[in-house]
């Protein structure tokens, strides 16, 4: 009777034992939830979304392991701590790879914004040179418009830049730079013809 009590408080003992090996990483996780947070904040979902999906489709498998071994009698959260720091990691990349990309989206931004400005200035110059005869004047007009809307496109790019944007603003100044070289190649390429028939004639 006594071997049996003996056997029934070994075997509590190694119970608890077990359990208290298998305790939740909480530290862990509260810290690659930290991470993950400081990514968020620093547009990593703007900046480098492949990226941060990645680690939050990674904590979300780590957290879908960890609460299954939560359900066991005896729990083994050694895999899910070698994860959880291997994210940790990851997460920390992720935001200072945001920050980075950020910065260089910014320079991109102030680069194009200078480069349509000058574009713009110079279509206006060559809009001058620019045959005028029937068809010839309703390209114009069609021009302007366009022209306008590419001045437009500009100062929504720099209100959005002002505002931090920096992403949405490249994403409408590469569009109105795109479609002011456009006009650019057009105008030159009728003032060239005009010239070389002038030439010729």
């Amino acid at each position: 009777m006594k071997n049996k009590f003996l056997l029934g408080l070994a075997a509590i003992a190694m119970v608890a034992v077990l359990s208290s090996c298998g305790k939740k990483p909480q530290a862990e996780i509260d810290a690659t939830n930290a991470a993950i947070a400081a990514a968020q904040t620093a547009e990593a979902a703007v900046y480098v979304p492949a990226e941060f999906t990645a680690v939050q489709d990674s904590m979300n498998a780590i957290m879908a392991d960890i609460t299954a071994q939560d359900s066991k009698l005896f729990k083994k959260f050694g895999p899910s701590k070698a994860k959880l720091a291997s994210t940790l990691t990851l997460a920390n990349k992720v935001a200072t790879d945001a920050a980075a990309k950020k910065e260089e989206v910014k320079a991109e931004v102030t680069t194009l914004l200078t480069d349509t400005k000058a574009v713009c200035d110079e279509n206006v110059t060559l809009m001058k040179k620019a045959p005028r005869g029937k068809e010839g004047a309703a390209v114009l007009e069609a021009m302007k418009t366009d022209m306008s809307a590419i001045d437009a496109s500009c100062t929504e790019a720099q209100d959005l830049f002002d505002k931090g944007n920096y992403m949405d603003a490249l994403n409408k100044i590469k569009a109105a730079k795109d479609k002011a070289d456009g006009i650019n190649t057009e105008l030159k390429d009728a003032i060239a013809k005009v010239s070389g028939k002038k030439r010729a004639a």
